[in-house]
């Protein structure tokens, strides 16, 4: 870890973070059932960090130097998903008396979630001559 890892992490946070307020503002309409802006930044996240870790890989045809990877893997994708916002939000239905909704919502999420990480890594791998992983060095693994 060195001080500019540290800066371009904090960089790519607060981008992700803008660019989640952003959609999740944007989807307030049509998230009254169930927390829509949510799942679909949880969603678009999870395939960019399975898209962008396949692409980028050292030994691929598309390398990103170490920062670059950690400003999007970490920095942006730890920034703009929102763990915490679908766990307050899946109380927040269990509270509510709205078990149903609350299940649709974990199911939802996790089957679309686990699905766009799969589909931006085989894309990627696609791309980038049959990359079988995703994530170079542990921290990746952490976004």
């Amino acid at each position: 870890m060195t001080f500019t890892s540290c800066l371009v992490v904090m960089f790519g946070g607060a981008v992700g973070t803008l660019a989640r307020y952003v959609i999740s503002t944007l989807a307030l309409p049509i998230s009254e059932q169930l927390p829509w802006g949510t799942i679909i930044i949880n969603v678009t996240g999870s395939f960019l960090i399975g898209f962008f870790g396949t692409l980028t890989l050292a030994h691929g045809k598309y390398p990103a130097p170490e920062n670059v990877r950690l400003c999007v893997m970490v920095g942006f994708c730890g920034g703009y998903t929102t763990f915490s916002a679908f766990s307050l939000q899946t109380l927040d239905l269990l509270r509510a008396g709205a078990l149903g909704r609350a299940l649709v919502n974990v199911i939802t999420s996790a089957a679309l979630c686990i699905g766009a990480v799969a589909a931006g890594h085989f894309l990627a791998s696609h791309l980038n001559g049959g990359a079988a992983q995703i994530a170079q060095v542990a921290i990746e693994e952490e976004a």
